[in-house]
C-alpha cells in the first residue's frame, strides 16, 4: 500500500498552546495581548496558505532494516533499532504543509518583520506535527479496519535526525518512499524542502514495545525529551482509546 493523503488545513489548525511552546512560552504563563494578537495573525496566515499533504507506504522489516542502516552513521544503540523488530506493521511516511508557508516565513524575515516571521515559523512547525498526527491516525485506522493488527495496537513515529537515527538516513528513506510526488525534495545537507516537512517511520504494535528508558547516550543532548510525552500518551490510551484511533477525514486519498 502506498497512498497520498491530502488533509484539510482545518484538521491541522495549530493550537495556541503548541505554538507558544515552540516560542519557549510555557503553558499557563502570562502572555501579553500583543503576543496573543501576533499568534492570531500568524495562525490566520497559516490557515490561508497551508496545503497539508502526506504520503505513507508500508514496508517490510527486511526492507526497513536496509533503509534504517542508511550510510552506517547511526548510533550503536537506538530506540528504533530496539523497537522495529517487535512491530506488527511498519510504514514510511512524509508530510508537508506546503511551499507557500515556507515562502511566507521567508518573506517576513527578509522584510525584517522578525516577530511575525518567528511566530509563523512556530505555527507552521506545530502544523507539521499535527499533519504527521493525521497520517498516523489514517494508517492505524486502515490497519484496524483490515484486521491486520491486534486490537490494542498503537502507532508511534520516529524520524531521522532524532534518537540516534542519523539524519543521513533521509537519503535511503527518500529513495524508497519517493516523496517528490507530494512536492518534498532532499537537499545535499539532508534537510527537506520545503523546510516545514517531516518524514520517518510509523511503527505499529502493542503499547509496550514503545516503552523505553531515556538513558541512551544521546538522550543527555536532547532539549525537549518529547518522547516522554508521546510514550505517556500511548500508555494512557492503551486501555481507554485515543484520538489517534479515530478515522482521519481527508479531502482525497490516492492509492498506488
Amino acid at each position: 500500500m502506498k497512498e497520498v493523503i491530502e488533509i484539510t488545513a482545518q484538521e491541522i489548525a495549530p493550537s495556541q498552546k503548541d505554538s507558544f511552546a515552540l516560542q519557549g512560552i510555557s503553558f499557563g504563563a502570562k502572555v501579553s495581548d500583543n503576543i496573543i494578537s501576533l499568534f492570531e495573525h500568524a495562525a490566520k496566515i497559516f490557515m490561508a496558505c497551508a496545503n497539508p499533504t502526506g504520503l505513507v507506504s508500508d514496508i517490510s522489516k527486511d526492507d526497513f532494516q536496509l533503509v534504517y542502516k542508511g550510510e552506517g552513521r547511526n548510533d550503536p544503540d537506538t530506540p528504533v533499532a530496539e523497537v522495529f523488530h517487535k512491530a506488527d506493521k511498519l510504514a514510511l511516511f512524509a508530510v508537508t504543509v506546503g511551499q507557500e508557508v515556507h515562502d511566507r516565513i521567508n518573506e517576513y524575515f527578509l522584510g525584517k518583520d522578525f516577530a511575525l516571521g518567528s511566530m509563523l515559523d512556530s505555527v507552521a512547525s506545530a502544523g507539521v506535527e499535527k499533519t504527521a498526527d493525521r497520517v498516523e491516525t489514517y494508517f492505524l485506522d486502515t490497519l484496524r479496519r483490515s484486521g491486520g493488527i491486534g486490537g490494542n495496537a498503537l502507532v508511534m513515529r520516529y524520524s531521522p535526525g532524532y534518537c540516534g537515527w542519523h539524519v543521513s538516513g533521509q537519503k535511503r528513506l527518500f529513495e524508497y518512499l519517493k516523496p517528490e510526488q507530494i512536492g518534498i525534495t532532499l537537499r545535499a545537507s539532508y534537510l527537506m524542502e520545503p523546510l516545514k516537512s517531516a518524514s520517518g517511520v510509523l511503527i505499529t504494535g502493542s503499547p509496550e514495545i514503545h516503552s523505553f528508558t531515556d538513558a541512551y547516550p544521546f538522550c543527555s543532548q536532547c532539549e525537549t525529551r518529547s518522547c516522554r510525552e508521546r510514550i505517556s500518551r500511548l500508555r494512557q490510551s492503551s486501555g481507554t482509546g485515543d484520538v489517534r484511533t479515530q478515522p482521519a477525514s481527508t479531502k482525497k486519498r490516492r492509492r498506488e
